[in-house]
């Protein structure tokens, strides 16, 4: 009997050597959890400064594309119109201002903007001259800036070689304060 404790006693002394060998060998040092979470750190600093600017260059990409949707939906309204008040609308033969010796056409209307006609009646080119963010849209009781919040629009009508071409301008401000500018040149055909 005194042999079995014996050898009971070196097996519990053994079994408790191996458990704390294993046990120091198998956590961290608080030295290494410190240094663990600096270099964690470090790196979730290094990762958010290089995503912050990308999302504000998203919002200035956003804004340029609503930007061109707006002046492109008010450039192609404008384009479906005939070039001058004194145009026939059915194709401008012979056009205004026409040098044609044999089917001289009538002289173009020398003024820019609506001629007393509503937002919904607007059946010329140069009446979009002034027409602006604040404008009722076509066939509608929103205006631009109900659709386009933070956003601003200028319309501008100019003639170029005599009366020959009309030069279409729309300005669109986006809500950075960015000025981005849309031309169109509509000739008298």
């Amino acid at each position: 009997m005194l042999y079995n404790l014996s050898s009971s006693r070196n097996l519990l002394v053994k079994s408790l050597h191996n458990s704390v060998i294993k046990n120091s060998q198998g956590g961290f040092t608080l030295i290494e959890l410190v240094i663990g979470m600096l270099v964690l750190s470090i790196a979730i600093v290094m990762l958010t400064s290089m995503l912050l600017p990308q999302a504000d260059r998203a919002v200035e990409t956003l804004s340029r594309v609503r930007s061109a949707e707006l002046a492109h939906s008010v450039m192609n309204e404008i384009w479906g119109k005939r070039f001058d008040e004194n145009t026939n609308s059915n194709g401008g033969i012979p056009a205004c201002n026409s040098t044609a010796p044999s089917n001289p056409g009538i002289n173009c209307s020398t003024v820019l903007g609506p001629n007393g006609e509503g937002r919904n009646d607007f059946n010329d080119v140069d009446d979009y001259h002034g027409l602006n963010i604040n404008s009722n849209m076509l066939d509608s009781t929103q205006t631009y800036a109900d659709v386009y919040l933070g956003y601003q629009m200028q319309v501008a009508i100019e003639y170029r070689n005599g009366q020959a071409e009309k030069l279409i301008t729309v300005d669109v401000t986006t809500p950075s304060g960015e000025v981005i500018t849309y031309q169109a040149v509509r000739s008298n055909y």
